[in-house]
């Protein structure tokens, strides 16, 4: 990525790749787990419900702490640590050499190219365009507190807003070559291992590779995910590795956040079933 940026508190730009970046290999800290962050979060959601933070206060955030490790030199095996903060460094190094905003990028190579109808980035913007669900979680006292009007995901590591069909297009589209060159979908692919799932039905971990878990299947041969999870909300979208079938699980809280690894256990379940269900 080049001196100085990231830096501070043992930050070292200079060590880190962009493929550390799309492979979660930085060990950069998450803004996430930042404890104002969270207690923002958390604590003092109403008050902070329309958030317009800058991705890059965001970045300095996350700067203000140790990296978890620091990348080896090339060549070397890499640790995994899942972190935000890479996807709006990626989205400011994109920003930069292609000359658009990161929502513009999106836009026009990706939702406008593939006809994603229904997929939009509504910035901070903070109210859904046409039908959707409330997302709900029972507050103090047992009184029901909606979250679904927020501007809190506005930057590049979620900020984008989509359906389940559109979802499964997207998918289709990766894995069968037709959204990104051969080459730099081989690349895609490569991966290192991952320990924030559970184990799936082939008994087997999967890898990850560039924003890109790659999960075997019970019938052989492996499917691709991206998990994207938000307030009160889970999108579990797949595809074979074909392109041929795909299916994606959406989840929305009505009462309560769910326990997560249950839900990542069954729907690595149903996965499987559908993508090894035989095709009429």
């Amino acid at each position: 990525m080049g001196p100085g940026v990231p830096g501070g508190h043992g930050n070292d730009g200079a060590r880190i790749t962009v493929r550390d970046l799309l492979q979660q290999t930085s060990g950069i800290y998450d803004y996430i787990d930042d404890p104002e962050v969270r207690d923002r979060l958390l604590n003092h959601f109403d008050e902070n419900r329309y958030d317009a933070t800058p991705p890059s206060q965001l970045v300095a955030t996350a700067m203000r702490h140790a990296p978890l490790f620091t990348p080896p030199p090339h060549g070397s095996p890499r640790r995994w640590a899942y972190s935000n903060t890479n996807y709006l460094l990626a989205a400011m190094i994109a920003e930069k050499a292609g000359g658009a905003d990161w929502r513009q990028l999106v836009e026009h190579r990706i939702i406008a190219p593939l006809g994603l109808r229904h997929t939009y980035i509504p910035g901070e913007n903070p109210y859904l365009i046409g039908p959707h669900e409330r997302v709900t979680i029972d507050g103090p006292g047992g009184v029901p507190e909606d979250l679904t009007e927020q501007s809190y995901q506005h930057t590049a590591d979620s900020g984008v807003v989509s359906t389940p069909s559109d979802l499964d297009r997207f998918f289709r589209a990766l894995a069968d070559g037709r959204l990104l060159p051969a080459e730099q979908w081989a690349l895609m692919r490569q991966t290192v291992p991952y320990d924030d799932l559970p184990i799936p039905p082939a008994g087997e971990q999967g890898g990850y590779g560039l924003g890109l878990r790659v999960v075997p299947l019970t019938c052989g041969g492996v499917y691709y995910t991206h998990e994207g999870d938000g307030f009160g909300v889970y999108g579990r979208p797949a595809v074979g590795a074909d392109g041929g079938g795909a299916v994606t699980v959406s989840v929305t809280s009505t009462t309560a956040l769910v326990d997560e690894d249950r839900l990542d256990r069954a729907v690595q379940t149903l996965t499987d079933h559908v993508l090894c269900a035989p095709r009429s």
